[in-house]
Order: C-alpha cells, then sequence, then structure tokens
C-alpha cells in the first residue's frame, strides 16, 4: 500500500524531533541524504548559514541541540509529490522562538530542509489579535492625541533618548528594515542624505523604470495595490517609498548626512556624528546598520587625456535623462543595466550614440524572463496557485546556492531556445554574449558578481538594428573629443557616460568608520565560490549579508527590493533578540573584531 504524501513527511518529521530530544546525533542524520542541504536562517545559528550533507549536519546539531532545544514539528498544510518525491512546508519550534519552514524529501530522506526563525516567543508583533487598542475609551483632562504623541517622540528619539538601532541609508532598504524594527518595538532612526523619501530613485534618468515586475518588488507588510503597473516609473517607486515611511510612522531623518562613526568600547555602543540639516547632532546607538545598497561609491576608471576631454562626462548615476542630444555623439562605455537604459533614454533625445563592450554581458528578454524564470513564483499565475510573495520568497531560499546553478540551467536554456534568433541577431551585431560563466544565467550571476547583465526591455533591438552603435574592446584613451580604442577606433565624443558600475561596500566602511574596520568586515556581497573570478572559500552565503559580521555591532543590509524585503525580517530578529538580552551565540562566526 502506497504512503501519502503526507504521511510520509509527518513521519519524517517525527523521527526527527524523536533523535533531536533524544540527542541522537546519528539517528538524526540517517534522514539525511548523503547530498542534502540543511539551510538555517537565525532559528538553529543566530545566523544565515547553510550545511551540506550528513557530517556537516551532525556538527550542527551536535553543537547546537542544547541551546536550541528544538520541537514540534509539523506539517503547515498538505505535503505535496509521491512517494519518491515528496516537499512540503512545516512548523517547529525552538526555545526562542517559532519557525517556518520547507522540506524537500527523496526517497524518504532529506535533500533540502530551510528552517527559518518567524518570531520570538514573548516579543511577537502586536498584530492581528495582538494589536493596539489605539485609544483609551475614558475621558481624561489632558489627554494627547495620537498625533501629539507621535510628535513628541520623534522629538525625543535621537537627542533626549538614543535609538538603540541606527540605519545609515534611507532607500528601499532602509526602510524595510525600519518598518520591520517598528513592528518589533526597537526605537531605530534612519538617517537619509537626500532631501525626501525616495529622492535616490527620483534623481536617476528620467526614462527609468524598474526591470523587476511588480509581484517580486513589493516592500513588507505592504504589498502594491493589485493596479500597480508590472513595470512601474521611478518616480511611482520614489513617491511610495515617501508615503511609506509616513505610512509606517518610522523616524526617518531626511536631509541628514552621517559624518563619522566610532565604536565607545567602554559604553558598548557607537557614536556617529551626523549632520541634521546642517546641524550637528550625535548619536549613540548600541547597533548600527549600514544601508547603502549592493554597492560602494560610483567606479569611474582614469582614462589617459580624460583630463583634456571637452565634453560633458560623468558616471552613470549623474545623468538626468532628456534634454535636446539631436546631433551631438555620445559614447556610453559599459554594456549591463544602465548602459542599455542611458543609450536608450540618449538616443530617444537624438544622440549619435555609440555603447563601448569591454566585457561579455548576460542579456534576458523582460518577457522570457517573467515567464521563465519568475513565472512559477511572482506573477499572477503564482498567486492564482496559492503561491503568495511570501511564499515565493521561502521557496527561492529553498534552493542552497550550491545547488542553484544547476536548478536555474534549464531556465536559460530554454529561454536561449526561445528566444535564439534574438540571440542570434544580436551576435550577429557584434554584441559579446554570456549566460553566465557555467550556463546559470541572470540571477546567480547577481549573487556572484552584483553585476554583468541585462534585463532586456527595448534597448538590445536599437543594437541589433544598428540605431545605437556598438564598439568592443578595451578603452586606451581620450582626447579631447574622441574616445580611443586599443585597436585604435576613435568614437568621436560630445558626451561621455561611464556606466561602469560601483566599487565595493567596504568603501562605505573605510570612510565612514576606519579602514581597519572595513578589512576586518571583509568582502561584501558574493557568495563563496570556486569559479576563477573569484576564488575565494566557499561560505554557502552572501558574505557579511544581512548577518553578524566580524565587527561588533555592525551590520550590512541591502540587494534589491526582494532580498530587502524578504532578509529584513531575519535581520530586524536577530537585532531585537539583542535588544532584549536574549542570549545569541553564533554558529561559526570568526573571531570578532572591536572596531578602533
Amino acid at each position: 500500500m502506497s504512503r501519502t504524501p503526507n504521511n510520509i513527511v509527518s513521519d519524517w518529521l517525527a523521527a526527527l524531533n524523536a533523535a533531536l530530544v533524544a540527542k541522537d546525533i546519528g539517528a538524526a542524520t540517517a534522514l539525511f541524504a548523503q547530498d542534502s542541504y540543511w539551510r538555517d536562517f537565525v532559528a538553529f545559528t543566530w545566523n544565515l548559514k547553510t550545511f551540506e550533507g550528513p557530517e556537516q549536519i551532525g556538527r550542527m546539531l551536535g553543537d547546537r541541540l542544547d541551546h536550541v532545544a528544538p520541537g514540534n514539528w509539523a506539517l503547515a498544510e498538505d505535503a505535496t509529490g509521491d512517494e519518491e518525491n515528496t516537499e512540503a512546508w512545516i512548523t517547529f519550534e525552538t526555545g526562542a522562538a517559532n519557525g517556518y519552514g520547507h522540506i524537500r524529501l527523496k526517497g524518504g530522506k532529506c535533500w533540502t530542509l530551510l528552517t527559518t526563525m518567524q518570531e520570538l516567543k514573548g516579543f511577537e508583533e502586536r498584530k492581528g489579535a495582538r494589536r493596539d487598542k489605539g485609544v483609551a475609551h475614558e475621558i481624561t483632562r489632558g489627554r494627547k492625541s495620537w498625533l501629539e504623541r507621535k510628535q513628541d517622540s520623534e522629538a525625543r528619539l535621537g537627542y533626549d533618548e538614543q535609538p538603540y538601532c541606527l540605519i545609515i541609508g534611507g532607500g528601499q532598504g532602509g526602510i524595510g528594515l525600519a518598518a520591520r524594527l517598528r513592528r518589533q518595538g526597537v526605537p531605530t532612526i534612519v538617517v537619509e542624505k537626500n532631501a525626501r523619501a525616495g529622492d535616490s530613485w527620483r534623481n536617476r534618468y528620467k526614462s527609468l523604470h524598474l526591470h523587476d515586475p511588480v509581484w517580486y518588488d513589493h516592500l513588507p507588510y505592504l504589498n502594491f495595490p493589485d493596479d500597480w503597473p508590472v513595470f512601474a516609473a521611478k518616480d511611482k517607486i520614489g513617491d511610495w517609498l515617501e508615503h511609506y515611511t509616513a505610512i509606517m510612522e518610522l523616524n526617518y531623518w531626511s536631509g541628514t548626512e552621517a559624518v563619522k562613526a566610532a565604536f565607545d568600547e567602554a559604553a558598548g555602543e557607537w557614536v556617529v556624528e551626523v549632520k541634521r540639516d546642517g546641524v550637528p547632532v550625535t548619536l549613540r546607538p548600541k547597533q548600527l546598520v549600514f544601508a547603502l545598497g549592493v554597492s560602494g561609491y560610483p567606479n569611474v576608471p582614469h582614462f589617459d587625456g580624460a583630463d583634456a576631454f571637452l565634453g560633458e562626462q560623468y558616471h552613470s548615476s549623474k545623468h538626468p535623462g532628456g534634454g535636446d542630444w539631436t546631433g551631438k555623439k555620445a559614447v556610453v562605455i559599459g554594456s549591463n543595466n544602465s548602459a542599455h537604459d542611458i543609450c536608450a533614454d540618449l538616443w530617444e533625445h537624438g544622440a549619435d550614440v555609440t555603447m563601448v563592450q569591454r566585457s561579455s554581458t548576460h542579456i534576458s528578454r523582460s518577457e522570457s524572463l517573467m515567464d521563465l524564470g519568475l513565472g512559477d513564483l511572482y506573477s499572477e499565475k503564482a498567486l492564482a496557485n496559492g503561491v503568495t510573495t511570501d511564499k515565493a520568497d521561502l521557496l527561492f531560499a529553498s534552493l542552497p546556492y550550491r545547488i542553484l546553478p544547476d536548478a536555474q540551467k534549464p531556465v536559460y536554456a530554454e529561454m536561449a531556445t526561445r528566444d535564439a534568433t534574438f540571440y542570434s541577431d544580436l551576435e550577429a551585431a557584434g554584441f559579446d554574449l554570456d549566460f553566465g560563466e557555467d550556463g546559470s544565467g541572470l540571477f546567480v550571476k547577481y549573487l556572484r558578481r552584483g553585476s554583468g547583465y541585462y534585463i532586456d526591455v527595448g534597448a538590445s533591438q536599437l543594437i541589433i538594428d544598428g540605431r545605437v552603435q556598438l564598439a568592443t574592446g578595451q578603452v586606451d584613451k581620450i582626447t579631447g573629443n574622441a574616445v580611443v580604442m586599443a585597436d585604435g577606433t576613435e568614437l568621436e565624443a560630445d558626451l561621455i557616460v561611464y556606466a561602469t558600475g560601483y566599487g565595493s561596500m567596504n568603501g562605505w566602511l573605510a570612510d565612514l568608520v576606519s579602514p581597519e574596520v572595513a578589512d576586518a568586515v571583509g568582502k561584501c556581497w558574493g557568495y563563496g565560490s570556486d569559479t576563477m573570478r573569484d576564488p575565494g572559500p566557499w561560505e554557502g552565503e552572501l558574505r557579511n549579508m544581512w548577518k553578524p559580521t566580524n565587527v561588533e555591532k555592525l551590520w550590512i543590509h541591502g540587494g534589491n527590493l526582494h532580498q530587502s524585503r524578504h532578509y529584513s525580517k531575519y535581520l530586524a530578529l536577530q537585532l531585537k533578540a539583542r535588544m532584549e538580552g536574549l542570549d545569541t551565540p553564533v554558529y561559526e562566526l570568526q573571531e570578532s573584531h572591536h572596531p578602533r
């Protein structure tokens, strides 16, 4: 008699629970296949960690069982699949928290297990049945209104009272994390140098739209309306972020520049000097979060002769868009997302445009990416199948980075077949294409490098048609009126745009704290890999993102809208636990460094 998927998963969970209660590590690891993976977000490790195979899993369990005290493993809803391949959503508890996860079984043994902390026991968010009443139904003299209480709190925080957490950077990452922390009751200030929330989007070139679809880009707690455009304009996103800060009642200090930060070891807190509307303010948070995106400062390469160029030249981050470029010659150095967008913008406004491609680029057509790459997780079809944004985030996370490339290769192989004519036409135009170093495509390239791709929303056709000209190779020098390639080709230019990306996030740390602290934190972004381009040790997770760094009480938060939304949950829980004085031993973290 065949067993149902529910029976298979329930029996496995019961066996794991019994083994863990008995502290029988051998019995627990016997439930995992040799090629198994356990990915944990905070619940077992107070870290983001992936364990590969029974040996690593057993070592973790042996080290953590006494602290974690896991139990009450159960199905969250009906399992799916068959006797050979079964998967399910699960719930569990630890001594400190309630958890949620996902499991895949092959032949009754675990292949992938994802465990995530969802809420701290005794410190649950005040939502649903636990929500605040909002008003005391008794009439007393001197009662303050909600607005008065809010204004009083805002006037105190940062002056009479110090925040527990300070977030430097008020883009989507800082805003989303601040919303999580407010729901957790963690006093937090966000400082943002721009005049208004959302200006980091508003200040970019006028034609910019999101390249990711709407279902992928919701902020925590508050989805976009269901008539929101699939690809929103940058000013629309800027307005949404500004309204979000108000709706979520964030302590958001716009027009505020972080000047310097240092750690006070005696007090166990940071000392951060900021200028708020030009007025110096000293903040002393216990925890400091850098939420400045995926990258550091704009990377502007220095070419011989650039100082003598007679036209305009600037980094892509300074491109305003629009204008009248009729009859003008523009050279855009770069071939990724920003380069394509800016080439299209300049061509639309009359310029004679040349793109300089210095290295190969992956291109995914937007329609194909939405269908093949995102459709099962982030789409109307996914929602109709019960895959909410939260579930989609967890499903994507349930594939550890070690096996993600192999899972993605068929997607991009199908894309190459579906869009064969498109790719053939691009190559005929001289464009140097790739599908990632191993054929795993856009998402893996983004995780490894944070760059090297373009989601095509029309600019590729300009290259195919020759309306945007293409030059491939390296730049040798710049003259008063041209970009000179290594082969001697001269590209006349009235404007040069350096769409050459950004430096490491460590640049922010080096300037705001110290080079020593930046070195102690180490590389940010990219998962430790065995690629030729990045021969560092395999770590299984993105380096230093959303988890403890090697510098005490210093955190890095960022990524695209999807990552900022999803991982802000786990960073907020880590910060809340520390504020409440919970025991948070971090598993397999290198020796901490106190910043000087």
